[in-house]
Parts: C-alpha cells; sequence; structure tokens
C-alpha cells in the first residue's frame, strides 16, 4: 500500500467548460459493458449502478471533491489496455455495490482524463486513492485480491468515522448518481450538476443563484457558485491573446486577471495567487482594490485550511497592512 501526500484536490483539474458537452457525448458513445469492462460504471450483471459512477476532468469538482464532503470517495484510475485494471475494477464494483452508499466508487479513464492522472501523480495504474473531505487520505497501486481490498476499505473507511464524514448506507440507495438525501448538499446539487455536465454553464449559474439567494449562508453553494462563474469567465477568453496581455502589461490588473483565472481553471492555484499578489503590490486605489478583491473571489474555490491559501492570506495582509 502506497501512502501518497495529503493535498486538496479543489481546483486541481482543468475546469473549462467548453470541452463537457463534447466529452460527456463521447462517454455516452462508448459501448456498453458487460462487467468485463473496466470502466463501465456498472455492476457485476451489467446492470447500472448508482453507487460506481464514470469521472471526468469537467465533473471532476462536483462528482469527487464536493461530494467526499459527505461520502468517502474511491477513485479508480484506469484504461482499456491495462490488464490488471479489468482484474481490479469488478472486485471493486462489486465491493462499491455490496456497500450500498456506504462509499462511492469514481472511475476515472486516464487516457480521457490527463490532468486528473497529473493530478493524482499516478505513475503506474491501476491506481485507486480514497478521498475524504476534499483530501488524499490513502491509495495503493496494481490489482489486490478482494480480500485485501476489503481490508483497506476497511481502514480507510476508520479514518472517514474519524474525520466525520459517513454515508448511512441504504440511504443513498433512492437517491440519485449515489447522493444521500439526508446529506448536507445543497437542494440544487442534482440540477446543477446535470447542467454542468450537458456544459449549460448558464443553467447550472441560475440554479446556485437562486438556491444560494434563498440559503445565503450556505458555504458550499457560493463556493460551487464561484466556481461556476470561473468556468464561464475562462469559457469566454482567448488564451494565447489574455497571456500576451498580461506578460506586456504587468500592471494592468484586468489582464492579469483573465491570466490568474486561467491558471486556477488548470488547477495552477499557487501561480493564480502569486499573479494577483503582485497586481496588489504593484498597484493602487481602485485598482489594487480590484485585485484584492479577484483574489478573494478565487480563495473561495479551496477549502479554508488549504496551505495554498493560508499561505496566500498570509502574504496579502503583508501587502494591505
Amino acid at each position: 500500500m502506497q501512502q501518497p501526500r495529503d493535498f486538496s484536490l479543489y481546483g486541481a483539474v482543468d475546469l473549462g467548460a467548453r470541452q463537457v458537452a463534447a466529452q460527456r457525448r463521447q462517454q455516452a458513445a462508448r459501448p456498453a459493458g458487460t462487467g468485463e469492462s473496466a470502466g463501465t460504471g456498472e455492476s457485476g450483471d451489467g446492470q447500472a449502478s448508482a453507487f460506481v459512477i464514470d469521472v471526468t476532468e469537467e465533473t471532476f469538482n462536483t462528482d469527487v471533491a464536493a461530494r467526499s464532503r459527505t461520502t468517502p470517495v474511491i477513485v479508480d484510475l484506469w484504461a482499456d489496455w491495462c490488464g490488471p485494471c479489468k482484474q481490479l475494477s469488478p472486485v471493486l464494483e462489486k465491493l462499491a455495490n455490496e456497500a450500498a452508499g456506504a462509499w462511492v466508487l469514481a472511475k476515472i479513464d486516464v487516457d480521457a482524463n490527463p490532468r486528473l492522472a497529473q493530478a493524482f501523480q499516478a505513475q503506474s495504474i491501476p491506481m485507486v486513492v480514497a478521498i475524504i473531505g476534499g483530501q488524499m487520505v490513502d491509495a495503493f497501486l496494481g490489482a489486490m485480491p478482494e480480500a485485501q481490498v476489503r481490508q483497506w476499505l476497511t481502514q480507510v473507511l476508520a479514518v472517514a468515522d474519524q474525520l466525520g464524514v459517513q454515508s448511512a448506507a441504504g440511504d443513498s440507495a433512492a437517491a440519485p448518481d449515489g447522493v444521500d438525501d439526508a446529506d448536507e448538499l445543497p437542494p440544487a446539487y442534482e440540477e446543477a450538476q446535470q447542467a454542468m455536465e450537458r456544459g449549460d454553464v448558464d443553467a447550472a449559474a441560475a440554479v446556485l443563484e437562486k438556491a444560494l439567494a434563498e440559503t445565503p449562508a450556505d458555504p458550499v453553494l457560493k463556493s460551487w457558485l464561484i466556481q461556476v462563474n470561473l468556468v464561464r469567465r475562462v469559457g469566454s477568453y482567448d488564451e494565447p491573446a489574455a497571456r500576451r496581455a498580461a506578460a506586456a502589461h504587468p500592471g494592468d490588473v484586468d489582464a492579469q486577471i483573465k491570466v490568474a483565472d486561467i491558471e486556477m481553471a488548470s488547477g495552477q492555484a499557487e501561480e493564480a495567487f502569486q499573479r494577483l499578489l503582485g497586481a496588489v503590490r504593484r498597484t493602487a486605489g481602485d485598482e489594487r482594490n480590484k485585485a484584492r478583491l479577484a483574489l478573494l473571489d478565487l480563495f473561495e474555490i479551496l477549502p479554508p485550511d488549504d496551505p495554498q491559501v493560508k499561505r496566500a492570506r498570509s502574504q496579502l495582509t503583508a501587502l494591505l497592512f
């Protein structure tokens, strides 16, 4: 068993929405599996399962990072060409269906989602990762016998219990996509998720804005809306032109904000934070405040205890005071 570094996965992947619709169409066009294929998202008897989901770079933040706040998520990184994956994946799918919502299996095709493979530093597959509360808490490489996988899962669920992240088995069975109705997820979760998966960013934003107006103190809704708005902004940018403008005009706050958005959406949170901190350092008055507010907005995408956020907040405080 490999014990990987502990890190936040929020913002670790490209949030760009321009490829959402195309990628979902490609996923839907894959031949239906029979339980033998590693990436079917089905139970061993070929029936669709609410507890086994296919995840892409665009759906990762919702399906894995956000969901892991209330339900342990086990990530299976696999590929069609990987023989050991075809041995291990059916075991994981079987155990996920037996657990009936106590945890969710998220399957990631590393060939179709290279940024996720990079975020997990997957040097070989199969790689199985436990995500709890947005953090990677444990992992193993290679195919293991079912008995050993069960033992590993027992240890993972014990950690989840200590962290207060549990999903009552059975309650999830009637919920869409394995989401427990009793979990503290916003009521708009499913509708916003579906809108993002079909590439309708404006619809997702409208759903979240309405829900946030009703419950303005909900930090999860706020985080999701900020991420959706980031997707919307980045989708309208000409990235090469934005980068050229930022390089040519270091004092242009709007140009720096655009590239910071692009960096954040690509999982480069540290680069985005440092870019905006530089803008704060070089400017004054309204322009400095604009850069500050943009930075605070990006902070909301990551968990508040993320080390990158803590460092950048300290730097911002030093610059302002």
